[in-house]
């Protein structure tokens, strides 16, 4: 465990979500995550709670059945977002390839900056509405 002392660890970032299984699919693939042994399915009914892991076993998303969760607004409108993930990536060709995946896999794109010289960006929204930022870094 990488702990600094005097200060709690960040376990991992939790979603909330109407939909755990589709959000959490849509990330594992993005990201080249896994399922928490135990979570990979199949489901009978709504999961209450999926974690994803990386090769390391290490906790890094997880997503909670929250029922009737609104669509999150962006970037103004109600309900507003809470939070986002920022993705980075190498270069303009890795964005590019990396929004036509996020596309593939149910991404809707609000905001193309992918033409800015000083950071290259696109905003989208994944399958459950919340906003997520992939750029050059």
């Amino acid at each position: 465990m990488d702990q600094r002392p005097g200060f709690p660890l960040l376990r991992q970032t939790v979603i909330d979500t109407s939909d755990p299984r589709t959000l959490a699919e849509f990330y594992r693939r993005l990201l080249g995550l896994r399922y928490r042994e135990g979570d990979e399915g199949p489901d009978e009914g709504t999961p209450d709670w999926l974690t994803l892991v990386d090769d390391a076993g290490a906790h890094v998303l997880a997503f909670q059945h929250v029922a009737g969760l609104p669509r999150p607004a962006w970037p103004e409108g109600t309900p507003p977002q809470m939070m986002h993930l920022d993705l980075m990536v190498s270069d303009t060709d890795d964005l590019a390839r990396q929004v036509d995946t996020a596309r593939a896999l149910g991404a809707e794109v609000v905001r193309d900056r992918s033409d800015d010289p000083d950071e290259p960006l696109y905003v989208l929204t994944d399958p459950s509405g919340h906003p997520f930022c992939l750029f050059v870094g």
